[in-house]
C-alpha cells in the first residue's frame, strides 16, 4: 500500500518590519519559539538606537559647536589640536608670502631695508610670527614694522579670527569637561524591580539613590513601558512608549533625595500591568525604562540618569531590604545592601483577578441582606391579606345573624 507522504508547506509572510514579523499571528507563525528580549535602553543608561541612512547630514554642520561637543574624547582632542595648527600655518603662510612678495628675503642683513617684519628670514620664522601673532606671547625677536600696511591688516585680521577661534574651541572644551554625564555616575537604581503588596494593594517598586553628599535639586522621577503592540485596525507599532504613574498626580514623583527611596506604582486599572499575574509576567516581552532628573547643586546644569528593567529583572513577590538605620545622632545609609531582596508573601493573581475575588467575597453579603429584606417585606403582605380576609368573614357573618333575626 502506498503512504501519503506530509510535505512540509512553506507559508510565505509578507513583507513586514522583523518586530511585525516575530509577533504574527497564529495561523500565520506556526512556530513560536521564545527570542531573547533586546533592550531598548541598557542598565548603564545608555540607549541602544543607532541611527543608520542618514543623508541629512547638514544638519550636523548647521549646529557645528553641539556636534563637536557630542564627539568622543579622542576625536575632541585631535579637532582641538589640528584647528590651532592649521590656523598658525595658513597665517603663517601668508606672513612668508608678503615678506617674499616684497622683497624682505633677498635684503637679509641689509641695514638699509626696511622689511614688513623684522627678523624674518624663512618660513619658519614666518609660522612662528604667527604662534606669537594669535596667542600674544611676543618674545620681542620678530616685530612687524609701520612700513607694511598689508602687514598691519594681517595682524587685525588674524586678532580677530584668533579671538574667535579661542573663544569656540575653548568653549567648547569648557562643556565637554563641564557636562553631568559624569554626576550621573553616582546614581544609582536598584538590579532589580519587585512587585508586592503595599497598603492593601499590588505595587510595581523599585529603588533609587545618590551616592554624593551633595543634593540634586528639583529632582524628578518618571518611567516609560517600552512594549510593542498591534492596533485593532492591524497597524503594528514597535517600541510603544506607555507611561507608568509613579505618582504624578499625587506628587510622590518629586523627590528629595538625601537618602535611598523606594519608587512605587500602583497597579490599578489604569496601568499597563492590571492583567499581568505571575505565570504570565516570565512571557511578556515588555521593558521598563526609569528616568531621573535634577539639577546639580554645584553647577546649576540638568542631570538625567537613565535605566530598564526588563521581565527576567523582575521579581514577583519579594521586598527591598531596608538600609537606612539610626545611629548616635544620625542617620546610615548601608550600600551594601541596597540591591538586595527578600521574599514576601504575595498572592500570584494579577491585580484584575484579585479585585474580582474581593467583589465576590462581598457580593454573598449583599444579597442577604437584601434577601431578608424581602422576605420580611412578603411576610408582611401575607400577615395584611390574611387579615383582610378574616375582617370581611366576620363582617359577612354579622351580616348573616342580622338577616335571619329579621325573618
Amino acid at each position: 500500500m502506498e503512504q501519503d507522504v506530509e510535505s512540509p508547506v512553506t507559508i510565505q509572510q509578507p513583507k513586514l518590519p522583523k518586530q511585525a514579523r516575530e509577533d504574527l499571528p497564529k495561523h500565520i507563525s506556526k512556530v513560536c519559539t521564545k527570542r531573547k528580549i533586546q533592550r531598548y535602553v541598557r542598565k548603564d543608561g545608555k540607549c541602544n538606537v543607532h541611527h543608520g541612512n542618514v543623508r541629512e547630514t547638514y544638519r550636523y554642520l548647521s549646529d557645528i559647536f553641539t556636534t563637536l561637543v557630542d564627539l568622543k574624547w579622542r576625536f575632541n582632542l585631535l579637532i582641538f589640536v589640528m584647528v590651532y595648527t592649521v590656523t598658525w600655518l595658513f597665517f603663517g603662510m601668508i606672513w612668508w608670502l608678503i615678506a617674499y612678495i616684497r622683497g624682505d628675503m633677498e635684503h637679509i642683513g641689509d641695514s638699509t631695508w626696511t622689511p614688513c617684519v623684522s627678523n624674518l628670514n624663512g618660513f619658519v620664522s614666518a609660522f612662528l610670527f604667527s604662534i606669537e601673532t594669535e596667542t600674544t606671547i611676543g618674545y620681542g625677536y620678530r616685530v612687524i614694522t609701520d612700513k607694511c600696511p598689508e602687514g598691519i591688516i594681517l595682524l587685525l585680521v588674524q586678532s580677530v579670527l584668533g579671538s574667535i577661534v579661542n573663544a569656540f574651541m575653548v568653549g567648547c572644551m569648557f562643556v565637554k569637561i563641564s557636562q553631568p554625564k559624569k554626576r550621573a555616575e553616582t546614581l544609582v537604581f536598584s538590579t532589580n524591580a519587585v512587585i508586592s503588596m503595599r497598603d492593601g494593594k499590588l505595587c510595581l517598586m523599585f529603588r533609587v539613590g545618590d551616592l554624593r553628599n551633595s543634593h540634586i535639586v528639583e529632582a524628578s522621577i518618571r518611567a516609560k513601558l517600552i512594549k510593542s503592540k498591534q492596533t485593532k485596525e492591524g497597524e503594528f507599532i514597535p517600541l510603544n512608549q506607555t507611561d507608568i504613574n509613579v505618582g504624578y498626580y499625587t506628587g510622590d514623583d518629586r523627590l528629595f533625595l538625601v537618602s535611598p527611596l523606594i519608587i512605587s506604582h500602583e497597579i490599578n486599572q489604569q496601568s499597563p500591568f492590571w492583567e499581568i499575574s505571575k505565570d504570565q509576567l516570565p512571557k511578556e516581552e515588555l521593558e521598563i525604562v526609569v528616568i531621573l532628573e535634577g539639577m546639580v547643586e554645584a553647577t546649576g546644569m540638568t542631570c538625567q540618569a537613565r535605566s530598564s528593567y526588563v521581565t527576567s529583572e523582575i521579581l514577583w513577590g519579594h521586598r527591598f531590604t531596608p538600609v537606612l538605620t539610626l545611629e548616635d545622632g544620625f542617620y546610615e545609609v548601608d550600600y551594601n545592601s541596597f540591591h538586595e531582596t527578600y521574599e514576601t508573601n504575595t498572592p500570584s493573581y494579577s491585580a484584575k483577578d484579585l479585585a474580582e475575588m474581593a467583589s465576590r467575597v462581598e457580593l454573598p453579603l449583599t444579597w442577604s441582606v437584601s434577601s431578608k429584606l424581602n422576605q420580611h417585606a412578603d411576610l408582611e403582605t401575607e400577615e395584611r391579606g390574611k387579615n383582610h380576609e378574616d375582617q370581611t368573614e366576620r363582617n359577612g357573618d354579622v351580616a348573616n345573624l342580622e338577616n335571619e333575626s329579621k325573618v
